[in-house]
C-alpha cells in the first residue's frame, strides 16, 4: 500500500477537526469539503485545501459521493469518512477502492456484513459472541412477529435490519401493542433506511449499554482498547460516555475483552470498531451491533490509553502493522465525556439552531474539547445538533467527574440553548455517582422539574444577552457616526469588560 500523503475527511464539524489534528501531527496535508450552509465553518478554515460540493444554498446534503470522489482524485488524498454521513456505506468504501483511493476504514465486505443487523447477528454467534435471544432474519410479517414474540417472551424490542441511531426501534411491552409498534417500526425504517425489514430481540430490563473499542490491522493482529460505558441516552441516543464502565466487575469486563477481540480475528476485520453489547443486572452480556467506524465517543479511550485512534487507523489504511502489542496498551485513570448539543433540554432535547454569540472553551489540566463551533457561528438546522465534545479524565472517576463539573461550569455559550445544564445536573444525581446507572436513567432517574428551576434561577443569560445587546448598539451607533471621539472608552474595552461580566456570572 502506497504512504498515505493527503487526507481528505468526507464529513463536517468537530470530527473533521479532529482528523485533521492528526494528519497535521503525521505531516499530512488535509482537504475538507462543505456545502454553502457550512461555508464559515470552522473545519473549512482548519484544513489546508477546501471544496464545496453544493451548487446552491438550499442544497445542504453532505451525500455527493461523485464529487467526494472526484476530489480526492484530483486532490491525491486519501478519504477518511469520520462518523455519519458514509462512514459506514459500503457503497462510498467500495467505489474509493474502485478508483483507486485509499479508504482509511474497513473492507467494503466488512461494512456490508455488519450493516446488516440479523447478518452481524449470524457471523457473531459463528465467532463465538454471545447475542441476545431473537430473530436471526427479518420477521415477514404481524403474523410471524406475533409468533416469535410469544416463543421468546415479553418485552421485546423491534429493530430495523438496516437501523441505527435508534430509528427503526420500539419496545414493546405486552401483546396488544405488537401490531402497532410493529407497523410504525417498518414505516420509520423504510423512511430512514429505504427497507421496511425489521427484527426481534427480547428486551434487557434494566440493560447497560456497554462497549469494547477494537482496532484490527491487514495482517492478521487485533487489539481492544477497554471498554466505555454509554448508557447515559435520550432517544436511544448516546449523551455522556465514561470509561471504564463503573458498573460491570473484572470478571465480566475479561469476559467481553476475549470475546471482541476473537471476533476481530475471526473476521479478518482491519481498522477500528466498536463492539457493542447490552449488559443485564447479572452482568451477563450480549451482542448489539459493530460498528464499523470511530465513534463519536473514541476521546475517552484516547484519554485513559494515550493512544491516538486516527493514527492507528492511518497506518493500517497503508498496510502497515499496528504499533502496539495488547500488554502495551495500559488504562490510566478515568474519563468522561460530555456531547455539548444546540438544544434545550428542558423542552424535550428540541433543537436550538441560530447565532452564537458568546463562545468560551473551558481549558486547564485534564480537559479536551473537541469543537465544531465559535463565537459568531451560526449553528445551522440542517446537520446533527453536537457542536462540541468535552472530555476530562482523572486518577480515578471521583476525579474525572470534578474534573467535568469545573470544565461546564466555565463552558460559556449564550445566543442558543445548550445541553450544559442537563450535563451538570447529571453530575449531581446520586443515581449517576453511584455507578449503578442503565438506560433508563433520563427517564426514570432524571429530576427534569429541577433542570427548569434551577434555569429560572440562573440569571447569567439574560446578563450576557443584555451585555451584548448593549456592546451591539455602541458598535452600530460607532460606526454611523462621522467622526469618532479622541478620548472615551473603546471597543477593546467594551470587549474586555463583556469577558469580564461573562466570567464572573457564567
Amino acid at each position: 500500500m502506497p504512504e498515505i500523503k493527503k487526507v481528505l475527511v468526507a464529513n463536517r464539524g468537530e470530527i473533521a477537526i479532529r482528523v485533521f489534528r492528526t494528519c497535521r501531527k503525521m505531516g499530512i496535508g488535509t482537504v475538507a469539503i462543505y456545502t454553502h450552509a457550512d461555508r464559515k465553518a470552522p473545519h473549512v478554515r482548519y484544513a489546508d485545501e477546501a471544496y464545496c460540493i453544493t451548487d446552491s444554498p438550499a442544497d445542504t446534503t453532505y451525500l455527493k459521493m461523485d464529487r467526494i470522489i472526484d476530489i480526492a482524485k484530483k486532490t491525491g488524498a486519501a478519504i477518511h469518512p469520520g462518523y455519519g454521513f458514509y462512514a459506514e456505506n459500503a457503497d462510498f468504501a467500495r467505489a474509493c477502492a474502485d478508483e483507486g483511493i485509499i479508504f482509511i476504514g474497513p473492507s467494503p465486505e466488512h461494512i456490508e456484513l455488519m450493516g446488516s443487523k440479523t447478518g452481524a447477528r449470524k457471523a457473531m454467534q459463528e465467532a463465538g459472541v454471545p447475542v441476545v435471544p431473537g430473530t436471526k432474519d427479518p420477521v415477514e410479517d404481524l403474523e410471524e412477529a406475533k409468533k416469535v414474540a410469544d416463543e421468546i417472551g415479553y418485552p421485546i424490542m423491534l429493530k430495523a435490519v438496516h437501523g441505527g441511531g435508534g430509528k427503526g426501534m420500539r419496545l414493546v411491552e405486552k401483546p396488544e401493542d405488537l401490531e402497532s409498534a410493529f407497523r410504525t417500526a417498518q414505516s420509520e425504517a423504510l423512511n430512514a433506511f429505504g427497507s421496511s425489514e425489521v427484527y426481534i430481540e427480547k428486551f434487557i430490563v434494566q440493560p447497560h449499554h456497554v462497549e469494547i473499542q477494537v482496532m484490527g490491522d491487514m495482517h492478521g493482529n487485533a487489539l481492544h482498547f477497554f471498554e466505555r460505558e454509554c448508557s447515559i441516552q435520550r432517544r436511544h441516543q448516546k449523551v455522556i460516555e465514561e470509561a471504564p464502565s463503573p458498573f460491570i466487575n473484572d470478571e465480566t469486563r475479561a469476559k467481553m475483552y476475549e470475546v471482541a477481540v476473537k471476533a476481530v480475528k475471526k473476521l479478518g476485520y482491519y481498522s477500528a470498531g466498536t463492539l457493542e453489547f447490552i449488559v443485564g443486572a447479572d452482568q451477563n452480556f450480549y451482542f448489539l451491533e459493530m460498528n464499523t467506524r470511530l465513534q463519536v465517543e473514541h476521546p475517552v479511550t484516547e484519554l485513559i490509553t494515550g493512544v491516538d485512534l486516527v493514527n492507528q487507523m492511518i497506518r493500517v489504511a497503508e498496510g502497515k502493522e499496528l504499533l502496539y502489542k495488547q500488554d502495551e496498551i495500559i488504562r490510566r485513570g478515568h474519563a468522561i465525556e460530555c456531547r455539548i448539543y444546540a438544544e434545550d433540554p428542558s423542552n424535550n432535547f428540541a433543537p436550538s439552531p441560530g447565532l452564537i454569540t458568546v463562545y468560551e472553551e473551558p481549558g486547564g489540566p485534564n480537559v479536551r474539547v473537541d469543537s465544531g463551533a465559535y463565537q459568531g457561528y451560526e449553528v445551522p438546522l440542517y446537520y446533527d445538533p453536537m457542536i462540541a465534545k468535552l472530555c476530562t479524565v482523572g486518577k480515578d472517576r471521583e476525579y474525572a467527574i470534578r474534573n467535568m463539573r469545573r470544565a461546564l461550569s466555565e463552558y460559556k455559550i449564550a445566543g442558543i440553548k445548550t445541553s450544559i445544564p442537563f450535563h451538570l445536573r447529571v453530575l449531581k444525581n446520586e443515581t449517576f455517582l453511584s455507578g449503578n446507572y442503565d438506560t433508563g436513567f433520563i427517564d426514570n432517574k432524571f429530576d427534569f422539574e429541577d433542570l427548569k428551576r434551577k434555569e429560572n434561577e440562573d440569571v447569567t443569560v439574560p446578563v450576557i444577552a443584555a451585555a451584548i445587546k448593549q456592546l451591539l448598539s455602541e458598535k452600530i451607533a460607532a460606526e454611523r457616526a462621522v467622526t469618532r471621539p479622541d478620548v472615551g472608552e473603546s471597543n477593546w474595552k467594551r470587549s474586555g469588560k463583556l469577558y469580564n461580566i461573562c466570567n464572573r456570572l457564567a
